[in-house]
């Protein structure tokens, strides 16, 4: 994967493809906190604890921890100059590690080389490459409605998409998907609402990967999946809240 500013290319070199798609959205480790706001502090206690060196730099050690049961524990290394986050920890009820991102060697304050993900991006002759586009919309506008809102949690985006990268590669026909974020302003949940296929939907199921916890279910004429750093319990929220408007 190569990052360009806010156009991805993803490259399956074995198959020949590769996916350039545009994510506005940075939401994970080192730009946790990018899209915050200062609504992070009704939901979160702050407290300092230490400093520590990681990749080579000192780092203030930040404890977030939740007020209540709707959301994961944090904890966090930031370079004490910049501000950059170094290391995050991802923390359980009983403050056990989830998951857990790290730089093991990172340069500060040196001219950047755009080169580096640029050059190799051009070299694609030969490649099927499937440009991928989302389209802003707005939840009610498709016909759903998010009837109780989870606490804390706000929408940040509403798009209708393709099908995520390595499925639509795959796929000869490029279906289109709603997805709608929401977040805390310090994680994020994201509702995905596709047209229901018994061949690619088999059954009901929650699965966990770390702190990523996905919950998916049939409704109606729907395939609904719920998807973040979070609980189980506050997914399982949003599905409750979320209904098809008549």
């Amino acid at each position: 994967m190569f990052r360009h500013n806010n156009v991805v290319y993803t490259v399956w070199p074995k198959r020949r493809v590769a996916v350039v798609e545009e994510r506005d959205q940075m939401t994970s480790f080192p730009s946790l906190l990018q899209a915050g706001h200062d609504r992070v502090q009704e939901f979160y206690d702050l407290k300092p604890l230490a400093s520590e060196r990681v990749a080579g730099h000192e780092a203030d050690v930040l404890m977030m921890r939740p007020k209540d049961a709707y959301r994961f524990g944090y904890r966090l290394w930031a370079e004490k100059s910049t501000g950059l986050l170094l290391r995050t920890e991802t923390l359980g009820s009983r403050g056990e590690v989830l998951e857990s991102s790290a730089f093991t060697d990172v340069a500060i304050g040196v001219r950047a080389q755009p080169e580096t993900v640029v050059q190799p991006v051009k070299k694609l002759d030969g490649f099927r490459t499937i440009h991928s586009t989302q389209v802003s919309t707005r939840l009610e506008s498709e016909g759903w409605q998010l009837k109780s809102s989870v606490p804390g949690f706000q929408m940040v985006s509403c798009v209708k998409r393709p099908f995520d990268s390595q499925q639509q590669a795959q796929l000869s026909s490029a279906e289109q998907m709603l997805q709608t974020v929401y977040s805390d302003g310090l994680t994020y949940v994201s509702l995905f609402i596709e047209p229901y296929n018994a061949d690619r939907h088999t059954r009901p199921m929650v699965t966990a990967i770390g702190a990523t916890q996905t919950l998916m279910y049939r409704q109606g004429d729907w395939w609904v999946t719920v998807m973040g750093d979070v609980p189980a319990s506050t997914l399982r929220l949003f599905a409750a809240g979320l209904q098809r408007k008549k």
